[in-house]
């Protein structure tokens, strides 16, 4: 079963700085019928504009991963971390018994991101942050793990959830494919281009909820970039 979310009817909102698309409830936009897909709890879709950004504030109990899109993000929080992360790489913030952070776009232009939070398999913990470059070129025509809270994906970046967030770049025609769990909850967004998706077109920014699919064949429509997760 694959329940498209077109990025037009997207919940959202617009701060002059931030634009923000949620393909689930968040912040003011509000549906209790859309409140995730199993573990996966928020998806946004954020530009944010250049010299801008989220000044320090709390997070606790959440796996919080962000995938830059475009520009790059500059991360502090309050264990001392602090850096950036371009488009192409990924950061992980596993937020525990609690953390606070600031994330801003210290670029001249317009920053990117897709923020993913995943609820962790257990509460609390010292928080941790980490971040990883993933060049799109190692991503060509395969699906690879970004991050994992499984052991055997040793090049992933760690975090507290049974979970996988995967990348891949597929040139038009290509073809990818992902053994997927029927019991658990998958969702696929592309950050460009446009995928087929056993059958359903999926459009750059779409979400596609998907559950009870035995096996994922993903077909570029166009030349793609795509971000998928496994979650329970």
């Amino acid at each position: 079963m694959i329940e498209l979310k077109p990025f037009a009817a997207l919940g959202g909102a617009d701060h002059g700085w931030l634009k923000a698309k949620h393909h689930f409830s968040f912040a003011s936009y509000y549906d209790p019928s859309n409140m995730g897909h199993g573990a996966l709890r928020v998806w946004n879709d954020d530009e944010i504009a250049p010299n801008t950004g989220f000044p320090a504030h709390p997070h606790r109990n959440m796996e919080i991963i962000t995938y830059v899109r475009e520009g790059a993000i500059t991360h502090q929080d309050s264990l001392g971390n602090k850096g950036r992360t371009e488009a192409g790489d990924v950061q992980v913030m596993s937020a525990g018994s609690g953390i606070r952070h600031s994330e801003y776009n210290l670029e001249p232009t317009t920053t990117r991101i897709f923020q993913i939070w995943i609820e962790p398999t257990t509460d609390g913990g010292q928080p941790t942050w980490g971040a990883k470059p993933f060049p799109k070129s190692d991503r060509s025509g395969k699906l690879v793990t970004l991050a994992s809270g499984f052991a055997d994906d040793a090049d992933a970046l760690p975090i507290r959830a049974k979970a996988r967030v995967l990348g891949t770049t597929l040139k038009a025609g290509e073809t990818a494919e992902y053994a997927a769990d029927k019991a658990r909850h998958l969702y696929l967004v592309p950050a460009a281009g446009s995928v087929e998706v056993n059958g359903v077109r999926v459009n750059a920014r779409d979400g596609a909820a998907i559950r009870d699919e035995a096996t994922l064949k993903i077909t570029a429509l166009e030349d793609s970039e795509l971000v998928l997760v496994d979650a329970a």
